[in-house]
């Protein structure tokens, strides 16, 4: 780290999402091991913010970095009026399509309203093919709801009350009465596991002929699916209104510092410079990594990019020449920034599976699997010593 060769960075892989979470969690019950610094992916930040794991940076004067941030991740990194994460990556959600099973279909341009998704789903499926794949995923179920308006959750400011609304949320209601119409009338596939060789192969084949996904995707895509490169173009996601330009975000990850730390300072310093130094952004995202910041998005050659390179270092035009990155900077824009996620999501995504999982095989529906859902969240709830409101 030349600007600060004094402080010497030790890097540990303790795995991604929920295997993360389950070492950082037996490090803090321990007491020991703990790191200074961890990679929290925002849904996850207020769960650690209410155990008093993370440590509050506007002690830092972080203030100043809220024009540099996109609103919707600057939104994610705060909590109950303090700033606990600093963005590193981002992920606006946008709609991936397969152009040519389209053009089959006699469907000239993407849907730009979700009452077209859903007639262009029914072309889709007379040419044999689905106009996208869902198994039950929670945190696509967050990003659509999140899109239509969606605010289930909210958590006080003191941090001791928790709000679960998701059996009267109109955001909830409004998708999950129109995900139950395409799973009803078959115009969604919903038994091969997302990101599973299977899943790759159908994306590949033109089974499934759109996926809506995050900007992290491309990457994904590119060394998974080869079979589709140049065929797939990518668009805005669909909206509930004409007109409309709203979108949500899907995943994203920040750098938190922990309350435990002896090296907060100098910890701080590697922090802010991985987060907001130009070349540390470019460095991921010349790895597939979509930026946070507004900077980068606003780059002419990020914004013009229009191929990627595989992992056997050959560059493939993935998109037919489409300027990828600039429909992704265009949905960042669009990510409304008012979603909270509860102060226990991680468990909340780990029990969505035998809830409203279960709609999507047919053994129950998305609002009985919604009201199912919410029961489990607010015995978790009191359980973890939260008053909860419904």
């Amino acid at each position: 780290m030349k600007k600060n060769p004094n402080i010497v960075i030790k890097f540990t892989n303790a795995g991604s999402s929920k295997d993360e979470y389950k070492a950082l969690n037996n490090a803090l019950e321990a007491g020991s091991g703990i790191p200074d610094i961890a990679m929290i992916e925002y849904f996850a930040i207020p769960e650690y913010v209410i155990k008093g794991s993370l440590k509050n940076l506007n002690d830092y004067g972080t203030a100043k970095y809220k024009d540099f941030y996109t609103p919707g991740t600057w939104n994610a990194v705060n909590f109950n009026g303090g700033m606990y994460g600093m963005p590193v990556d981002s992920g606006p959600m946008a709609f991936f399509y397969d152009k040519e099973v389209f053009d089959k279909a006699g469907i000239s341009e993407p849907p730009s309203t979700w009452d077209e998704f859903y007639q262009d789903a029914k072309k889709i499926k007379q040419i044999g093919s689905y106009i996208t794949n869902d198994p039950g995923n929670a945190g696509f179920f967050n990003a659509m709801v999140w899109q239509a308006g969606g605010h289930p959750y909210s958590t006080s400011k003191d941090g001791t009350k928790v709000t679960v609304k998701l059996t009267t949320d109109k955001g909830v209601q409004k998708f999950c009465d129109f995900w139950q119409k395409m799973i009803d009338e078959g115009l969604i596939e919903t038994k091969t596991k997302d990101s599973s060789d299977d899943w790759y192969r159908s994306v590949g084949s033109g089974e499934f002929a759109s996926v809506i996904s995050a900007a992290w995707a491309p990457g994904m895509f590119l060394n998974n699916a080869s079979e589709g490169a140049g065929k797939w173009r990518i668009a805005q996601m669909p909206t509930w209104n004409a007109g409309e330009k709203v979108s949500s975000e899907n995943g994203g990850s920040s750098l938190a510092l922990m309350s435990s730390s002896k090296n907060a300072d100098a910890a701080y310093k590697f922090m802010e410079f991985a987060s907001t130094n130009s070349d540390a952004i470019m460095s991921r995202v010349d790895q597939g990594g979509f930026p946070a910041d507004l900077k980068t998005m606003s780059n002419d050659k990020f914004l013009s990019q229009t191929t990627m390179v595989n992992s056997d270092g050959d560059t493939v035009d993935y998109f037919g020449g489409e300027k990828f990155n600039a429909e992704f900077a265009e949905a960042a824009k669009r990510v409304t920034s008012k979603f909270e996620f509860l102060p226990y999501d991680v468990y909340a995504r780990s029990v969505f599976t035998d809830t409203v999982g279960a709609a999507y095989m047919g053994q129950t529906t998305m609002k009985e699997g919604v009201k199912a859902w919410q029961d489990k969240l607010v015995e978790q709830g009191k359980s973890q010593g939260f008053t909860v409101n419904e």
